[in-house]
């Protein structure tokens, strides 16, 4: 299996979200990558790039694409959140040895419109023109979707780091019913290398019975794995580590 891993980060993420990950997995002999996403890569109090609002998740999977194969070895490819959509659609390309969805968004056909996804991105739902503006979500809807098992410090810290993200892909990943472009569209009888699944039994912006789904939509090649007392924030949650070693062993078994 290859010694490189690409780590994707999520909405209103950046390379900081793989501050566990990255140090944990070059420990363990593999050269790590952390791209940052367009327009992403600014201070949390910038003025966001007006060009932001309408940059699509295939933007995003182009930029992907382009970094990847500037690499040596095909990589080991593993995304969080949106970076986990962005993982499925880099493997109908060809690209990745093996993928790891980690909380991951789910691809077009996936009903994931639950009673607390909803709840999560109401404070961006409600605001007419999202589609195509920046956006950040509240402190207190991050506390509610994705941070709830951190303690306040935690997510005070880690909320202070996030930065604006694409309107366009927020319509792309939600509403994708009525999406012309099929930005979130995956083809999962083009992805044929490994893929892990993992999944937060707590999770409530991206629910594990969601994620059970996408598993499900690759299962001749896809292992799933729920963690139970873990959320959405999985890279960064305390007993984070736990859930690392599982990926490091199940990436070890692929060359066996």
């Amino acid at each position: 299996m290859s010694k490189n891993i690409v780590m994707i980060h999520g909405m209103w993420g950046s390379s900081w979200a793989w501050d566990n990950y990255k140090p944990f997995f070059e420990n363990k002999g593999y050269t790590c990558y952390a791209p940052v996403l367009r327009h992403h890569d600014i201070s949390p109090n910038d003025t966001p790039d007006p060009a932001l609002g309408t940059t699509s998740l295939l933007d995003y999977v182009q930029d992907l694409k382009e970094y990847i194969s500037s690499l040596d070895d095909e990589p080991v490819i593993m995304g969080h959140s949106m970076g986990g959509l962005l993982t499925q659609i880099l493997g109908t390309h060809g690209h990745g040895k093996a993928l790891v969805l980690l909380t991951p968004a789910s691809p077009s056909g996936i009903n994931a419109l639950k009673y607390s996804v909803i709840k999560s991105f109401w404070s961006i739902l409600t605001k007419w023109g999202f589609w195509k503006k920046p956006n950040r979500i509240s402190f207190k809807a991050a506390q509610y979707a994705i941070m709830h098992l951190l303690t306040e410090t935690e997510q005070k810290n880690c909320y202070d780091k996030f930065v604006f993200e694409s309107g366009r892909a927020a319509f792309e990943i939600g509403f994708w019913l009525v999406d012309g472009k099929g930005a979130a569209k995956v083809d999962e009888s083009k992805i044929s290398c490994p893929v892990l699944v993992v999944a937060g039994s707590e999770d409530r912006i991206t629910p594990a019975k969601v994620t059970q789904k996408v598993a499900k939509k690759y299962s001749t090649v896809s292992t799933y794995k729920e963690f139970e007392n873990h959320a959405h924030w999985v890279i960064g949650e305390d007993g984070w580590e736990e859930i690392a070693v599982f990926i490091s062993e199940w990436i070890d078994e692929l060359d066996k």
